[in-house]
């Protein structure tokens, strides 16, 4: 598709006039602390004496921001723009001060002379505004410091925004990257009958920081062939000379508008029948040419040409600072002062540095502005979930341990009736890639089934246009989605194997230090959090082998800023809900949730693990016989502690063991829940005082702790409590394959037998008196390696282990199993 001209000459001049404006105050954030209109001489001393952004793309960016402003008001469109070339961010600022924005956010730089000085001065200077996009920007939601997620940020945000279009502007180095490739599939997942659109504008300058962009030297029938491939309908703009590039650009944006509208209005006018066909699975959905806008124009437009006889302009010397000696050089003074009075600022600005207003015309109304449309601002309209009332989905137990449940299974059901609950506001959508079912979190895709816009077969199921499910085998593309959908103003939940979400470390280290700026900015409103369920987990990939098993996530997120993370281990299903619950509610944190999807004992009945989530922590008194909760409380001999499901069911094993066998030994069970906890108050909101720590884990007494993850974040996190020298870790310390459940545990030593060796080993006085047991223990782990090698299974007396007392349903009582042989060798495992 080809553009043709479409302005008047009075609407050429006033767009060029504005990109003019718009590249003078970028190109004076970047060198200028002072003489902002260029009112007399440029000295050195008002040069900053570090030289720091990025010019190449910055012109480019503002002739974007032009365009769009234009349509805006043409078309009377709902817009904001991503910008993928995010270290742009002198035009960002430049156009947000421009259109007043910046101004009404940021009150102390107004929109004249002493506004636009500080402007400038502010720009990547200490105390000041970071070089790239950033959350401190109006109208952002994207973190301009790392590159490829753009695209996927901008399709989240136009889910379920039906008016809403996004202008995305990918750059062309940004779109080498891998995350970028894949999310160019996101228009297989609008619905355009109830979607918004995305308008990517690929902007081609040619180079990178010191090489050439791919895409830019493919050539026009490769790079077409490619994004007619991804399903695109490519409208060209190519060029160097600014009034016919202007004319180009502007049919451009109009023909891309045209055609966005007439999809919407194609879908929509069918909306009724389509659904009426999705229902009855007769729907194939028709697959839509978005528009998309190839952008070629020269790096560092309208800068130097040449410095120091090397040309700049349209070469890679232009990606950040064309002028580096200014200070220094009085060639290079020249050249500036040259350069920026080339944008001939006095035509463009009154003398107290006040927009002339003909340019100002030029700018949307109110929120029509790039810099304050509500939706970058998602917080201005989040709206509450509609949430069931957990105890609905709850599990009956009559007493610890007497019924087994798939955690994530019973997490599913409740999570539906979320999705039930708000079909009608369209505001929660559930993301992963490929494992919604897997995880057992199927009743989601009961109640709306997968969002799908490609070919459908017939033994395709639970397929549809309209579904509020989303899965992409790209958790790249997952996490850029929710992302972009919480920025602005929805909810989501994003499940995930533990091992490969690890593949969006880096993007969750964008997301929080963006939250955690936002939460300084009083006109950022909170967003929902970004919630994770990591599931099929280190403990229960067995069957997949080492490749699946690392539970290093939360050693990752736990480096970030306490204000914004939280850790969630809950021990059984009905603390998964109330952690889900607590989650689903809270705002502008991110909440990693790990939990099994595997069968395992119910410990709480649903107030009680309420009360114990609330709590965080605390001790389970009936695993216990300390005295805790009989009021005859006694110091414990050992805390046996534990975070996570599987080493939940280890601790209460080995105690079950202990209890047995050393019937004087004073036992105190912990569990925690909330992993922040063990921080002191002073480090994380959620951490205990020393007074809390000391009472539950004891000053002075032996700490056997079973963690989920590696052993060494336990002490991180405890190092300055008393008697962090009595502590002792297990957890996963990278030994895995594919082997049986209980084998991974052995193969960690954080099996039962071996627990009970350590508090064996580390209670005073107790390794004499209890040397067969621990000789019995050892024993146990060898038998247990003979078992599985002969049989393929775990020892029958852990598989089918029970806590005491617990009364299993009818339907799940089984006759004791009669012991089988391994190696002419009976195998019982002493008290249990």
């Amino acid at each position: 598709m080809t553009a043709t001209p479409a302005l008047t000459p009075d609407q050429l001049t006033t767009l060029n006039d504005y990109w003019r404006a718009a590249n003078y105050l970028a190109a004076g954030q970047i060198y200028l602390m002072d003489n902002p209109l260029l009112t007399e001489p440029l000295r050195p001393e008002q040069i900053k004496p570090r030289l720091l952004g990025h010019w190449g793309t910055t012109p480019g960016l503002n002739f974007i921001w032009a365009h769009l402003n234009r349509a805006i008001t043409l078309h009377d469109l709902d817009m904001m723009i991503v910008i993928g070339p995010g270290h742009g961010g002198p035009a960002a600022l430049a156009n947000c001060w421009l259109e007043g924005s910046y101004s009404e956010m940021y009150p102390s730089v107004p929109r004249d002379r002493t506004g636009m000085a500080a402007l400038m001065r502010q720009f990547s200077f200490p105390g000041g505004v970071p070089s790239h996009v950033a959350a401190e920007t109006p109208g952002s939601i994207h973190e301009g410091g790392e590159l490829g997620y753009s695209l996927s940020h901008a399709f989240g945000a136009a889910f379920d925004n039906p008016d809403l279009i996004v202008a995305c502007v990918v750059g062309d180095g940004e779109a080498e990257t891998g995350p970028l490739a894949t999310s160019w599939h996101s228009n297989k997942f609008v619905d355009p009958a109830r979607d918004g659109a995305v308008l990517p504008i690929l902007h081609l300058n040619g180079f990178k920081i010191a090489n050439p962009a791919l895409l830019a030297r493919i050539g026009d029938d490769q790079l077409d062939a490619l994004l007619c491939g991804y399903g695109y309908d490519p409208i060209y703009v190519t060029g160097h000379e600014p009034l016919v590039m202007h004319g180009q650009m502007a049919a451009a944006v109009d023909t891309a508008t045209e055609r966005i509208r007439q999809i919407w209005a194609d879908a929509r006018s069918g909306a009724a029948a389509a659904a009426a066909a999705a229902a009855a699975g007769t729907r194939d959905p028709v697959r839509h040419a978005w528009p998309v806008i190839v952008l070629r124009t020269p790096k560092g437009w309208t800068g130097p040409q040449e410095v120091d006889g090397l040309p700049v302009e349209g070469t890679w010397r232009s990606h950040q600072v064309p002028l580096a000696e200014v200070r220094t050089n009085p060639a290079h003074l020249r050249q500036l002062s040259d350069w920026l009075a080339s944008y001939r600022p006095a035509e463009l600005f009154d003398a107290d540095g006040r927009p002339r207003p003909d340019l100002l015309a030029l700018i949307p109304p109110g929120n029509r502005r790039l810099g304050m449309n509500p939706h970058a601002n998602g917080g201005l309209l989040l709206r509450d979930l509609d949430l069931p009332n957990l105890r609905e989905h709850a599990v009956a137990v009559e007493a610890p341990g007497s019924v087994s449940t798939e955690p994530t299974r019973v997490l599913g059901a409740m999570l539906a009736d979320v999705m039930r609950r708000n079909l009608a506001t369209r505001n929660f959508r559930v993301v992963g890639p490929d494992e919604t079912d897997s995880n057992r979190l199927g009743a989601v895709i009961d109640v709306t089934g997968k969002t799908w816009e490609a070919e459908v077969l017939p033994v395709d199921v639970n397929l549809t246009p309209g579904g509020r499910v989303m899965e992409i085998l790209s958790e790249h593309t997952c996490q850029g989605w929710l992302e972009g959908y919480l920025l602005t103003g929805r909810h989501g939940f994003f499940s995930c194997y533990e091992a490969f979400i690890h593949i969006v470390d880096s993007m969750v280290n964008q997301y929080i230090k963006w939250l955690k700026v936002s939460r300084r900015l009083p006109w950022r409103r909170p967003v929902a959090s970004l919630n994770y369920l990591l599931t099929s987990h280190v403990w229960r990939q067995d069957h997949n082998g080492f490749s699946h098993q690392d539970p290093g996530f939360i050693d990752h997120v736990v480096n970030k800023k306490a204000e914004v993370i939280r850790v969630y281990l809950p021990p059984d299903a009905n603390c998964l809900l109330s952690v889900a619950d607590h989650c689903l509610r809270s705002r502008n944190y991110v909440n990693v949730i790990v939990a099994g999807k595997t069968p395992s004992p119910e410990w709480l009945d649903i107030d009680s693990a309420i009360l114990h989530c609330t709590r965080g922590a605390g001790i389970w008194a009936w695993a216990s016989n300390d005295g805790s909760g009989s009021g005859e409380a006694a110091e414990p001999d050992v805390v046996l502690a534990c975070a996570g499901d599987v080493p939940t069911i280890e601790v209460l094993a080995a105690t079950d063991i202990l209890r047995r066998n050393l019937p004087e030994l004073r036992v105190r069970v912990v569990n925690v829940v909330d992993l922040m906890r063990l921080q002191p108050a002073s480090e994380h909101p959620h951490g205990m005082s020393d007074a809390e720590y000391d009472a539950l884990f004891t000053p002075d007494k032996p700490v056997i702790f079973a963690y989920h993850g590696y052993p060494t974040l336990i002490h991180r996190l405890t190092y300055r409590r008393n008697g962090h020298h009595y502590l002792h870790v297990r957890g996963y310390k990278e030994e895995g394959t594919t082997t049986t459940p209980f084998d991974m545990l052995v193969l960690n030593d954080m099996d039962r037998f071996h627990l009970v060796m350590d508090v064996i080993d580390r209670v005073p006085g107790l390794g004499p008196r209890a040397a067969l047991l621990r000789q019995q223990m050892t024993d146990a782990r060898t038998r247990h390696r003979e078992w599985i090698t002969e049989h393929g299974e775990d020892l029958p007396e852990v598989a089918q282990w029970i806590w005491p007392g617990a009364r299993r349903p009818a339907r799940e009582a089984e006759p004791p199993a009669r012991p089988r042989q391994a190696g002419g060798k009976a195998i019982r495992v002493p008290g249990l």
